[in-house]
């Protein structure tokens, strides 16, 4: 789950307002807030541009930076938040029918010799899931019985009680669009380099270790997989671990505890806020990607101090991602950097997203923003996307790699990384490096790019509102209403395409969304049946919102006063 904010405090340092094809006045709903550093010089500005805070720090960025959020239309917030006030009073009616046994209940509940005791179940707290969710809960946990790759199969299923249970039809449906898979290199495949080499290192080593690293499970594949992880990366050491989500949540408390503050950007994965939750230390959450939020809480933690002792904290540590996937959005990275050295804080860069799917090399966000590897002092990212594998890896100094071994609950007490999945890694990487004596990992990663631009500018241009940054494969399309999630995933499947759909409480009550994840796998024939399919549900349902943004006439013969008086 992810703690999202509202479009209305999306307006960020460096965000301009575009005047909309509408002709809406500007501090109306309607408009495009984007961020661009490298703008074009343009001879007019509105009144609302110059409120803007522009950063006054482009030099730090050595290519365009552009990410837009387009503000909900205030007509469709109005229907959003009633369709919610509408499901919410038939919840309770239903709740009603349920306690008096007129509708017969699923849900689970306490027995009746125990309704003195503490709770087990926080009936409020589930009201959501049973009034709400369970309504569109058949566009989740779909089985899929093939690879997950461009195209996949998926067991038909049946529910005859309303999605609280659900029946196998005996049927598959085949050849569906895979929109949904972090597949970004395509390296989720059951056939070539890949597949072959795990077939051969399950033959020689097996599935499964059976112990730890510390004990009997560390094995030359992890030895040559951690050398591997570290020269991709350009730091001096490396760690692997068998599960992505305990990366985060495991070694963030061996980082940091009583006495440390960790400053956190809202939107980070649950992973990253469980790990600083079990660390005790103090957490302090800044603006989404707000750089100016970020250097007023790095002031005052070095002017205040701890609280009540006002002593100095034994650490800072700043903790952010490289693509926020449920955003799109890139961290900004290089004002991150210059923050972090300005106020002699540490810096934790979470890669689950952007590594392989970010940079000329495919070497993440660091590599995107043409920066050294060793101002970041703790790098973390995950195998589960762009390798098509599984477990996570931190990089670093030799120092902190050493210490990790000792002091890490993921290193002391969890099984060692399966050797098959190691050999996948080993192999994909390879191919990203070039090591492979091939072009296929440079194809791949210039098929994404390609891939990536070609999708979100047909979005843009069929009237779609989507959010996060141009170069983002992470693709949000913005429904907004309760009863569009479910008509929505359920339309696509319909017609062959597989997408994910999000909403409350994973992202804002009136920002629900369909997802889509941008794969080098995806041919442009899929690319473009899937945007007619897309642009054809649109129409269905009318989510075809967006107000585009429209240059500003140019002034002419027109002074620029006449045109401020006008």
């Amino acid at each position: 789950m992810k703690m999202t904010q509202s479009s209305a405090t999306k307006l960020l340092n460096g965000d301009i307002c575009h005047q909309t094809s509408n002709g809406k006045n500007a501090s109306k709903n309607g408009f495009v807030k984007k961020r661009c550093l490298f703008q074009q010089p343009q001879n007019y500005q509105s009144p609302r541009e110059k409120n803007q805070n522009v950063p006054h720090n482009s030099s730090l960025y050595k290519k365009p930076f552009a990410e837009s959020f387009e503000e909900t239309p205030l007509l469709v917030a109005v229907l959003t938040y009633m369709g919610y006030g509408i499901l919410t009073i038939f919840g309770y009616l239903r709740d009603f029918l349920r306690h008096w046994n007129i509708e017969k209940c699923h849900v689970a509940r306490e027995r009746e010799e125990q309704k003195d005791f503490v709770p087990l179940y926080q009936d409020f707290e589930n009201f959501y899931t049973r009034n709400l969710y369970m309504r569109i809960r058949d566009n989740w946990n779909r089985p899929i019985c093939s690879v997950p790759g461009a195209k996949m199969d998926l067991v038909e299923t049946v529910t005859h009680n309303y999605n609280w249970t659900f029946e196998h039809t005996g049927k598959v449906v085949k050849d569906v669009i895979n929109m949904g898979s972090y597949n970004y290199l395509g390296f989720a495949e059951n056939t070539g380099a890949c597949a072959d080499a795990a077939v051969e290192a399950t033959q020689l080593y097996g599935v499964g270790v059976g112990s730890t690293r510390c004990e009997m499970g560390n094995l030359d594949i992890h030895e040559d997989l951690e050398q591997l992880v570290a020269r991709f990366l350009g730091v001096e050491s490396s760690m692997v671990f068998g599960m992505g989500f305990a990366t985060n949540s495991m070694n963030i408390p061996a980082l940091t505890g009583k006495g440390c503050l960790i400053l956190s950007d809202e939107l980070n994965h649950a992973s990253l806020v469980l790990g600083a939750r079990l660390s005790g230390s103090t957490i302090r959450v800044f603006k989404h990607n707000n750089m100016q939020s970020l250097e007023k809480l790095l002031r005052d933690a070095i002017v205040h101090g701890q609280p009540r002792t006002h002593r100095p904290w034994k650490k800072i540590l700043i903790v952010v991602e490289g693509i926020y996937s449920m955003e799109g959005s890139i961290v900004r990275l290089p004002e991150v950097i210059a923050l972090k050295k300005r106020y002699k804080a540490y810096l934790y860069l979470d890669e689950a997203h952007s590594i392989g799917a970010l940079g000329p090399n495919g070497k993440g966000v660091v590599d995107y923003f043409g920066l050294d590897p060793k101002d970041v002092d703790i790098m973390m990212g995950t195998f589960t996307k762009s390798f098509g594998a599984a477990g996570g890896y931190i990089g670093g100094k030799k120092e902190l790699i050493d210490y990790l071994r000792c002091h890490s609950h993921s290193a002391l007490y969890a099984t060692s990384m399966s050797p098959p999945v190691a050999q996948q890694i080993i192999t994909s990487m390879r191919i990203i490096i070039g090591e492979d004596g091939t072009s296929l990992g440079a194809n791949r990663l210039r098929q994404l790019s390609e891939n990536t631009t070609y999708f979100r500018r047909k979005l843009r241009d069929m009237g779609f509102i989507i959010y996060g940054n141009d170069d983002s494969p992470v693709v949000p399309m913005m429904l907004y209403m309760p009863a569009k999630i479910g008509a929505f995933g359920r339309e696509m499947l319909k017609r062959n395409i597989g997408t994910v759909v999000v909403g409350f409480p994973a992202t804002p009550i009136i920002e629900s969304r369909a997802r889509f994840c941008i794969s080098a796998a995806h041919t442009r024939e899929m690319l473009d049946t899937a945007l007619e399919v897309i642009s054809e549900v649109g129409d269905l349902l009318q989510l075809k919102y967006s107000r585009r943004e429209q240059p500003l006439p140019s002034l002419g013969w027109m002074s620029e006063e006449s045109l401020l008086q006008d």
